[in-house]
């Protein structure tokens, strides 16, 4: 099979000129009013009656005629007859004269006559006064009428009450078309009574992973065959629904270009845009392109951006379609820059409010190849609350990068290099984002993990000991966690620290009577390391030097003749794993690491953990909690 070049990259421009001449639009929906939140109107809307419907009390009280009330104060207040009462939801059966009041309830209507109301609370209730009939005779006024109110205040026409249409009048404009429907919205809806309305239809988006190696979570991975769980399906699609289209799951496509074939014109026969991920690169087996160059139209193959360079664009059938990178940074960095506005567009849904911050870089960032760089970043706020901007990219095949970012800075192709302290702008992926309250780095470690779920809002880059005291210089985190010896003083105001065991983690029970590190040297173990960064490291390399010292042999011998001394893994857990999986006989770790997985241990000593903070941030409140928090573990 021909491998496929990219010779010609596409500008980002292109590209997204290219993604716009698709067509998206999903059509109309009719939709019940219970579902229309969050959808978008077709048309505008306009009132087909009042809102109120009638004249309405606005609070409880008396209903009455102003002119009754005027003069009337605390001193000399208004006496009126009242003639009756009136309750939300019942029509009145008086109306009202000259001196008369109606007891009325809030939200009910206001009897003919009546034009202003007085609250509850500047009215007094007393008996009935004698009055004289115009015969002459005198007689109680009690057989029509419920007593009097004296009224300790004056209003004017319309105090206290709500006029029809006040609200909405009929004839109206409700709301326009292109509103997306809120909560406030269904509730001007439901006063209109419409049960039902228009809105453009959310584009559906058929969501594609292709490649021989993905799992669905939730299935059996088999590591040992390479395989590992498909990240794209679920964060596309998370990303579709953001945008205001509907995603749709579809099988894992393999490598095979009919299968792949198969599965991508199902999706377009029933979607509105085709989104696939993998298969895309200039691989000889990467047919996608191949598959829509044959079935299809291809418009654009390869974009001069990192990361993503792979990407596809063209139609399959009657669908737009456009292929994603296989790596989860590079897929969701593309699906955000170039699919999402298109998927916005077309749903009727605006562009997110400008999220943007403007920080300085914490540290230099090198880059010069030529091509727009799309940036992960995070934010950490330094002693004076002003935001730091550092890259977390840890390669596009790196889940972690996005989880651990907080925005993207956009890096032009001519940049070579970002300096240490340079103004950048940070493209927030969602206007909620806010810094940690603490960024801390370094050693893994269970100990620390406890700590941090009781802190507020932190953030912890497990990067090892060496790197976390580097970054620490470099003035980037709040504080770095050093376990073992440190092979040079940092500059940096101890906060706190604890000891923790360490030492080799075997099988459960010893089955190879592991007793001292000399084991690994004389015997024929299979032994898994940490990575050279890590404290653990560093203490069983200072023990092989005590080792070496002892005998003959130099630390170097030593090292090479321990099986699998190179083999460096990055996580406290990840030797103990491979002990359980039958992969080593001995791991490096610590012993509450094998305690709680039930693995066997063999102690080689105590090895000191150090909480360093940043001094130019010890009276930062996330760093001040922390402070707090290792002061009541000890």
């Amino acid at each position: 099979m021909e491998r496929k070049e990219f010779r010609d990259l596409a500008s980002p421009d292109d590209a997204r000129e290219a993604i716009a001449s698709l067509s998206l639009e999903g059509g109309i929906d009719r939709v019940p009013l219970e579902d229309a939140r969050g959808r978008v109107l077709v048309a505008r809307l306009d009132a087909e009656l009042d809102v109120p419907g009638f004249d309405r009390a606005s609070l409880d009280g008396y209903a009455l005629r102003a002119r009754d009330t005027f003069g009337a104060d605390e001193a000399d207040p208004a006496r009126l007859a009242v003639v009756g009462e009136v309750h939300a939801g019942e029509e009145p059966a008086v109306e009202l004269e000259e001196g008369q009041a109606v007891e009325i309830s809030t939200g009910a209507v206001m009897p003919s006559g009546a034009d202003a109301m007085v609250p509850v609370e500047r009215t007094d209730r007393v008996e009935p006064r004698s009055t004289e009939r115009a015969s002459g005779e005198t007689a109680s006024a009690a057989s029509d009428t419920d007593g009097d109110v004296l009224v300790r205040t004056s209003v004017a026409p319309g105090d206290n009450v709500m006029f029809a249409g006040a609200d909405v009048a009929a004839g109206e404009r409700a709301l326009g078309p292109g509103t997306k429907i809120t909560t406030r919205d269904i509730g001007l809806l439901s006063a209109l009574g419409i049960d039902e309305v228009l809105v453009r239809a959310k584009p559906t988006v058929g969501i594609v992973s292709t490649g021989d190696e993905l799992v669905r979570p939730g299935d059996d991975l088999e590591s040992a065959r390479g395989e590992i769980y498909d990240v794209n399906s679920y964060t596309i699609a998370a990303g579709v629904e953001d945008a205001g289209g509907e995603a749709v799951l579809y099988p894992h496509a393999g490598d095979e270009q009919d299968e792949m074939e198969r599965i991508l014109r199902e999706a377009a026969a029933e979607c509105d845009l085709v989104l696939s991920s993998g298969s895309t690169s200039a691989s000889a087996v990467d047919v996608i392109y191949r598959v829509i160059e044959e079935q299809g139209d291809l418009l654009l193959h390869g974009v001069s951006v990192k990361p993503g360079k792979p990407m596809l664009v063209g139609r399959l059938a009657d669908s737009a379609y456009v292929g994603l990178p296989g790596y989860p940074v590079s897929a969701m960095m593309v699906f955000r820059t170039f699919v999402a506005p298109a998927i916005r567009e077309a749903a009727g849904v605006p562009e997110p409010t400008a999220a943007t911050v403007e920080g300085r870089m914490a540290r230099q960032e090198r880059y010069g190849e030529g091509r727009v760089r799309l940036m992960p970043v995070g934010l950490v706020e330094d002693g004076d609350g002003e935001p730091l901007v550092y890259p977390v990219d840890k390669g596009s095949g790196a889940t972690t990068s996005l989880a651990e970012a907080d925005g993207v800075v956009e890096v032009g192709p001519e940049t070579d290099y970002l300096e240490d302290g340079e103004p950048v702008t940070v493209q927030l992926f969602s206007p909620d984002v806010r810094p940690p309250t603490l960024l801390g780095v370094g050693e893994d470690d269970p100990t620390l993990n406890r700590l941090l779920d009781g802190l507020e809002n932190p953030r912890y880059l497990s990067v090892g000991t060496r790197p976390g005291l580097r970054r620490l210089r470099e003035g980037v985190p709040d504080v770095a966690v050093a376990a073992g010896p440190l092979e040079r003083e940092v500059e940096a105001a101890e906060l706190g620290r604890w000891s923790r065991e360490w030492g080799v983690i075997v099988q459960a029970g010893n089955p190879h009577e592991v007793e001292t590190l000399a084991d690994l040297v004389d015997r024929d173990l299979r032994f898994v390391n940490r990575t050279s960064d890590s404290g653990l490291r560093a203490s069983l390399e200072a023990a092989l030097e005590d080792l070496a010292a002892d005998s003959d042999a130099s630390a170097r011998d030593l090292r090479e003749s321990i099986d699998g001394f190179d083999l460096g893994l990055r996580a406290h857990e990840s030797p103990a794993r491979k002990v359980i999986a039958g992969d080593a006989d001995v791991g490096l770790g610590l012993a509450e690491t094998a305690d709680r997985l039930d693995l066997g241990f063999v102690s080689l000593g105590e090895q000191p953990v150090r909480v360093l903070a940043n001094p130019d941030r010890t009276e930062k409140a996330g760093v001040r909690e922390l402070a707090a928090a290792l002061a009541e573990r000890d």
